[in-house]
């Protein structure tokens, strides 16, 4: 007898939907083809268990089961319940009318409990592309499943119930979880605020101009002057998530298996700080099943680098192309997968080995050769890619004891938004193109042309504190941003010498002079 149940196969963010053909004949063996990595190897173990655990006899024939199509590589356990269920269908023990209206995936354990899988969210969308009627899932799963509308999402918490629910016998209802109403719910609430912060109001000027122009900002400091305090609160300016962009974010979330059992939607920008001895493979993604990594996981979000000299120079290079190209592409001998990876990137970093160079409070013990070789652990090509240079120094007592919070996040937020808005009307003909980060050359010269006189200040600039060539594209890109915080159509002066203040690491003096 031959029967087809329906699972899906996840590719990176790509899934495929999977036909799980079980054929029986006489005879005693078990043969599964279409790919299978170990892990799928492995279910005929799970599911001879689970079987008998649940008083159901596993069959004592050959069994050949194709997944199909049997072209693309087949990971992980979530396909041991249309495994089962087909099994179970072939003997005669659940009715098969009904297979072909459900997708099915799953974990099965030794008892028949079905443990969590991941993916979910883009298994649902395919379903739904697929017009399959229902998915039925792990109740661990259920509420990333069930935003996906139009699609009956089940969640189960055994075999016993998926095999009492395919043969009629008990009626579960569709889980239904109301999108929008939680999405904007839980928009606006941080752990964070800059109300938090005393002082550092130049600081907390730069990150509102990152926030506004989606620009990647490094801070320079000694150690305790609150550089990880502030970048923490980011997120809590940058513009709400749009409904899409949750989804996305969602979704990569939901193929790392980083969702936690109550979230559906992901509705704050995610914040990632990796540790700095993580790995090439971890920070990019990739692996022998590809995951993504974590500038993936920071997508339409902040990706905090801590102490970034400290990281592996190859770890560091190779952030490169996805800061520019926004997207990560992995290829292997065995699979090619790729990955959005749209992300703000805020670096903190101390100004010398000993972290005290240019503090007015301690000694520093660095010679300006040893300060050099600890900035060259960034390269020139990566600072290129840093559009605001912020220098820090600690917060003196006299504003730490001060008992009157600072600006909250809320207000610089909608300063945030109203700049935002700005850019997305003036980049409307342009595809791909959302904030003045991402303006090219030739928007450049649309966009943000100083006039004479500012024109003039910025040769100075260059001139006299010895900025690079790259510097200049990053000075327009800002003063843009800053203008548009402005509300003014024009780059005025004013706009320009801000600018140039966020250029600290370009300048050819950093290591024999004082900050």
């Amino acid at each position: 007898m031959l029967v087809k149940t329906y699972c899906a196969a996840v590719n990176g963010l790509d899934v495929t939907t999977v036909s799980c053909e079980i054929s029986m004949t006489r005879g005693v063996q078990f043969h599964l083809t279409g790919l299978a990595d170990t892990a799928v190897k492995e279910s005929y173990e799970r599911i001879k268990a689970a079987l008998l655990n649940n008083g159901y006899k596993f069959p004592t024939m050959e069994i050949t089961v194709n997944l199909s199509p049997a072209d693309i590589k087949k990971e992980g356990s979530g396909y041991d319940l249309p495994l089962a269920i087909g099994i179970l269908a072939a003997i005669g023990k659940v009715t098969p009318d009904s297979l072909s209206d459900y997708m099915l995936v799953g974990e099965l354990g030794l008892d028949g409990t079905l443990q969590p899988i991941r993916g979910a969210l883009p298994i649902a969308i395919k379903a739904k592309a697929e017009k399959i009627k229902g998915l039925i899932v792990p109740r661990q799963n259920i509420r990333e499943a069930a935003i996906v509308n139009n699609l009956e999402v089940y969640g189960m918490d055994s075999l016993a119930d998926v095999i009492s629910f395919l043969n009629g016998n008990t009626v579960f209802q569709p889980t239904i979880i109301d999108t929008r109403k939680e999405f904007f719910e839980q928009q606006n609430h941080f752990e964070f605020d800059f109300a938090d912060v005393k002082g550092q109001e130049s600081v907390k000027r730069a990150l509102e101009v990152a926030a506004a122009g989606g620009h990647n900002l490094i801070m320079i400091g000694p150690p305790g002057s609150g550089k990880s305090m502030l970048a923490k609160r980011l997120p809590s300016i940058l513009p709400p998530l749009s409904l899409s962009e949750s989804l996305e974010t969602t979704q990569i979330h939901s193929v790392a298996g980083k969702l936690n059992r109550d979230t559906s939607l992901i509705s704050q920008r995610p914040f990632r700080a990796p540790h700095h001895t993580i790995s090439q493979v971890a920070l990019v993604g990739g692996g022998n099943n590809p995951q993504p990594g974590e500038i993936s996981l920071a997508h339409n979000g902040v990706l905090f680098l801590d102490e970034m000299p400290e990281l592996s120079r190859s770890v560091l290079e190779v952030l490169r192309q996805p800061l520019e190209d926004r997207k990560i592409s992995i290829s292997r001998a065995k699979y090619s997968v790729e990955y959005p990876c749209s992300f703000m990137m805020i670096a903190s970093m101390n100004p010398c080995p000993c972290g005290y160079y240019g503090d007015p409070t301690h000694h520093c013990v660095c010679t300006p050769g040893q300060i050099q070789r600890y900035m060259n652990k960034i390269s020139g090509p990566l600072l290129d890619r840093i559009d605001i240079h912020c220098e820090i120094q600690a917060v003196p007592f006299a504003q730490l004891s001060q008992m009157q919070p600072g600006e909250p996040s809320a207000v610089i937020r909608e300063r945030v938004i109203a700049a935002r808005k700005i850019q997305e009307e003036r980049f409307k003909p342009f595809k791909g193109v959302h904030c003045n980060a991402q303006m090219s050359e030739k928007m450049l010269h649309q966009f943000a042309e100083p006039d004479a006189q500012s024109l003039n200040m910025l040769r100075m600039a260059m001139e006299r504190l010895k900025l690079s060539a790259r510097a200049y594209s990053r000075i327009l890109k800002v003063a843009r941003t800053i203008a548009d915080l402005a509300s003014s159509e024009q780059i005025q002066s004013m706009h320009i010498a801000e600018a140039i203040g966020y250029r600290s690491l370009d300048r050819g003096d950093w290591a024999e002079r004082g900050i």
